[in-house]
Order: C-alpha cells, then structure tokens, then sequence
C-alpha cells in the first residue's frame, strides 16, 4: 500500500520530497480533491461525503480520508462527521482563485471554438 506523501520523504516526481511535489502527489490522487472539495462548505457524514462523492467506494473513500487526516487536512469528529482543519480551509483558500481561473478557461476555449478554421 502506498503510503501518505509527506514533504522530505520522496514522492512522485521528486526523490526530495519538495513540500510542493508531496502536495501535489497528495493532490493528484483520484478522489482527494474531490473530498476536499466538497468538505469546503462543512462537515459531513462518511455516508453523506460518500453520496457527495457521487457514490465512490467506500474502500477509496477511507483510503483518502485516512490519507488526507495523516496530512493534517482532514479531521473527524464523531457523529459530526468530517470537516477542513484550518490548515484544509486555506488550502480551499487557495484553491478558489484556480476556480474563478477555470471558468475563465473554459469561456476561452467555448470562444476559440466558435471561431471559424479560416481566421485562427
């Protein structure tokens, strides 16, 4: 089993284990963001996280969540579920300018590609 990239120990990418190249192992790996993702707005259930997921399976699901509390990103607080640690909202902090980027993107592309072939 893989074990939770942590900067200092090699990771994906790096051999040096840069914090950036461990946060983006962390990241790259499927599901996480989308965990992180919908814990923006607040703490939920393992079952009601699951369903936001758009039913993932609950082995990934507690793969990630394990991962995500070893990284200091996660937290659970029984019944209450799990939710961001302050160090997960300003990732989430982070995150948001690359959102408002996105859609720009996105617009940029939909324009390039209602341009006709002739005058690219």
């Amino acid at each position: 089993m893989a074990t939770t990239p942590r900067p200092g120990r090699p990771v994906r990418g790096s051999q040096t284990g840069r914090p950036i190249m461990a946060l983006m192992d962390l990241l790259g790996r499927r599901w996480t963001l989308r965990v992180i993702w919908e814990l923006r707005d607040g703490r939920l259930t393992f079952r009601a996280l699951q369903e936001a997921c758009g039913g993932l399976s609950p082995t990934v699901l507690n793969q990630r969540v394990r991962e995500l509390r070893e990284s200091g990103l996660l937290e659970a607080e029984g019944a209450a579920g799990y939710g961001l640690t302050p160090l997960g909202r300003e990732l989430i902090d982070q995150v948001l300018p690359l959102v408002a980027w996105s859609a720009r993107w996105a617009a940029a592309l939909t324009r390039a590609r209602g341009t006709p072939r002739s005058s690219r």
